[in-house]
Order: structure tokens, then C-alpha cells, then sequence
């Protein structure tokens, strides 16, 4: 698999949306990642489906939607005909887990498992064949601009070698606090696919930022 970028749109412009999408459209973002919170299960309210409807209208590049909500069954139709591709439930906010990823599924999207900081990944050895991506944050969930954590990167080494052990198809992703400085130890590390949103739209030149990323990926791939 080629590396990926999902820019997050926590940290854009809500009130010029359309101009920070369009910096993704044309850099070197393979997917857009949008966080979606609820103040229950983490301590922050973000936004919720009409702001995936109005970014699926602003941009052609799969939307890779992570819940951060309590009860996240009752919504993943609703997500699915919001135009979200991969959804990703948290693993502590779930109790049926298989039944889970089997729902996204069968709605049309790829199915994804997010671990928060402390929770384990041998916890998913009996399911990480229905899997297709697992959402490890390097930071605790709820905020942007957060910095990372790094015993995340034993933790991706881990999910490699899970994955590797029981033939799965998974993708690994890694959410929080990812930058220029430590793109390439993540990726190195066995990461497909990096977020970020505070390092690019808090940076000085969001679109150069973008082609410094681009520079480090192509070098994964």
C-alpha cells in the first residue's frame, strides 16, 4: 500500500471551509479526516453531519471519519449517506464489537477501529481480521494541537506485527500530534496513513507545509 495523508479539518477556517478544502484538494492530501465529537465520550463538541455533507460537496477525496461519541451504532447509516468512506468507531466506546464493523460494512464504508493512548493493541487479536484500518491516537483524544505521545511508536511496531501474525489486511493510521519532525519515525515505524491538522493549518504557509509532507511520504512509497 502507498502511504497516505488524511488532513484533519478540526483546526481549518469554519468560517472559509471552502478555501482550506481546496488547499487539500489541490496538495498532497490523499484523504480528508473529519473528527467528530460529541462532549460526552471526550470533553469537546466539534461538528457533526451537516459539516461531512458540506465537505463531501467541496472535495472528491474519500472521507475518512473518525466518531469520538457515545452510541455510535445509531449513526453509521446516517454517516454512510452523509458521503463519509471509512468510518472509524472507538474501540472503548463500543461493546459489540464484531457486530460494529460488520454494520459499517454493510453500509458501504470501510470499517475502522480507533485505540485510545492506554488501551492495548493485543486487545483486538481476536478481531483484527474484520478490520480494515486501525486508528492508534498518539495523543488523548478530545483536542488538537496536543503533543505526541511516544510510546505510540512501540504501539505502531506492535500492530505491525499483529497484523503481520495473523495475515490481515489492515491499514494503520496514527492521529495526534503528528508534524514534520516525527512523520518519518512514524512511518518507519510501520504506519500507513498519518493525520494531521493542527501542523498544517496553524503553520505559516499551509500549501508549502503540504509539499514538505508530500516529499516525506514519497519516500515510503
Amino acid at each position: 500500500m502507498n502511504r497516505i495523508i488524511s488532513p484533519s479539518i478540526l483546526s481549518a477556517d469554519f468560517g472559509n471551509l471552502h478555501s482550506d478544502i481546496e488547499i487539500l484538494n489541490t496538495g498532497c492530501a490523499d484523504w480528508i479526516h473529519l473528527d467528530v465529537m460529541d462532549g460526552i465520550f471526550v470533553p469537546n463538541i466539534s461538528f457533526g453531519l451537516p459539516i461531512v455533507k458540506a465537505v463531501a460537496k467541496l472535495t472528491a477525496k474519500p472521507l475518512d471519519v473518525h466518531l469520538m461519541i457515545v452510541n455510535p451504532e445509531k449513526y453509521i447509516t446516517a454517516f454512510a449517506d452523509a458521503g463519509a468512506n471509512i468510518l472509524t468507531l472507538h474501540w472503548e466506546a463500543c461493546i459489540h464489537h464484531h457486530s460494529m464493523l460488520q454494520l459499517v460494512k454493510t453500509a458501504g464504508m470501510k470499517a475502522g477501529i480507533a485505540l485510545n493512548p492506554s488501551t492495548p493493541v493485543s486487545i483486538l487479536e481476536n478481531i483484527i481480521q474484520y478490520v480494515d484500518l486501525l486508528l492508534i491516537m498518539s495523543v488523548n483524544p478530545g483536542f488538537g494541537g496536543q503533543k505526541f505521545i511516544p510510546e505510540t511508536i512501540n504501539k505502531i511496531r506492535q500492530a505491525k506485527e499483529l497484523i503481520t501474525k495473523t495475515g490481515s489486511n489492515t491499514f494503520i493510521e496514527v492521529d495526534g500530534g503528528i508534524c514534520i519532525d516525527n512523520a518519518e519515525e512514524v512511518y518507519s515505524a510501520g504506519a500507513d496513513i498519518l493525520v494531521l491538522g493542527n501542523a498544517i493549518f496553524c503553520s505559516e504557509n499551509p500549501e508549502n507545509y503540504m509539499k514538505r509532507l508530500e516529499l516525506i511520504k514519497n519516500r515510503y512509497e
